[in-house]
């Protein structure tokens, strides 16, 4: 080997490295912001980390995730936030109201993702020209799981709904829908809150005490993660239960109504890889879901003495063994 082709050798195996070193540090930077814990979500990042793939970004490959949980304590998300604004990131996903909320506050230059289960106009989160994202109807069909409970369980007068006060935002929205169509039902309402696994007890000895005869839990992210544990309860108390989710139904509920979350971690994930290509969030229209399901749980509705109307308002997408 020559001395000259000897050298140059050595000098490409001495750069290689570098250059490899110097284009890790150059990968587009998402920060994944989410209220709840990621032992209870987890399977909700995987979701959004699939759509990102359906995009073409692969975390640690050409994308780099910083993931940021508020473990259920809504007070840290500002400063969580602030730590992704801090640091630069490419594009926040905000995947809770509250998370998308305090992203709004933090930054106007940052473009923002968000997945929320309200109206995103009522909410505020479409003043500024960074955000745009993926809205579900929780909110707006919380009347009508009230009104699907109303015909399982016609005979029941007393209602109880759980909310998180630690959601503020999310409480109230659903304690006014819930109390507008227990009103329109004639029924009376109990507000019940828990905002910590401790929480739980408490709240179903309140629903015993008050001889409630159905339970309306609240969508949020809270509760989300601890869907087999309130689904235990509501089972072990033998009240008849709705909350938004297949899961619930399958881990012994009585019934799910609301649409797919995974399908909206994925739609987000797909709207962040849009925009680390170059797109830009106000040329990206807010996504509504438009499918909601539901189902029920058969051996739930043996077990409580309930019989499935020939006809209800919204017919069953599965009935559940």
């Amino acid at each position: 080997m020559r001395r000259r082709e000897f050298i140059s050798l050595l000098s490409s195996a001495a750069v290689w490295p570098i250059t490899t070193y110097a284009q890790r540090l150059v990968l587009p930077v998402v920060g994944f912001v989410n209220s709840a814990s990621s032992k209870d979500h987890a399977q909700h990042l995987a979701a959004f980390l699939e759509g990102l793939r359906d995009g073409g970004y692969v975390e640690g490959r050409n994308v780099t995730i910083e993931c940021r949980w508020a473990e259920n304590q809504n007070d840290r998300l500002s400063g969580l936030v602030a730590d992704l604004v801090h640091r630069r990131v490419d594009v926040i996903a905000a995947t809770t109201t509250a998370a998308a909320l305090a992203a709004k506050t933090a930054t106007t230059t940052i473009p923002i993702v968000f997945e929320i289960g309200g109206n995103p106009a009522e909410l505020g989160l479409l003043d500024q020209n960074n955000i745009t994202g993926v809205a579900q109807l929780d909110i707006t069909v919380a009347p009508i799981r009230l009104q699907l409970l109303h015909q399982l369980v016609p005979k029941a007068d007393v209602i109880a709904l759980l909310v998180n006060p630690t959601s503020p935002i999310l409480a109230e929205l659903h304690t006014k829908s819930i109390q507008a169509a227990a009103q329109t039902l004639g029924l009376k309402l109990h507000v019940l809150h828990a905002s910590s696994e401790r929480d739980f007890d408490a709240a179903f000895a309140q629903i015993d005490q008050l001889r409630v005869g159905g339970l309306v839990i609240g969508s949020d992210p809270f509760f989300l993660g601890h869907q087999k544990q309130l689904a235990a309860l509501a089972v072990r108390q033998s009240v008849p239960t709705v909350f938004a989710t297949r899961e619930f139904v399958e881990a012994g509920g009585l019934m799910g109504y609301g649409g797919n979350f995974f399908d909206a971690y994925r739609e987000t994930g797909s709207y962040v890889a849009r925009i680390l290509k170059g797109e830009k969030p106000h040329d990206l229209p807010v996504l509504h879901g438009t499918k909601v399901e539901l189902f029920i749980n058969r051996k739930a509705v043996e077990a409580l003495g309930l019989k499935i109307p020939n006809r209800l308002d919204v017919h069953p997408d599965e009935l559940i063994e």
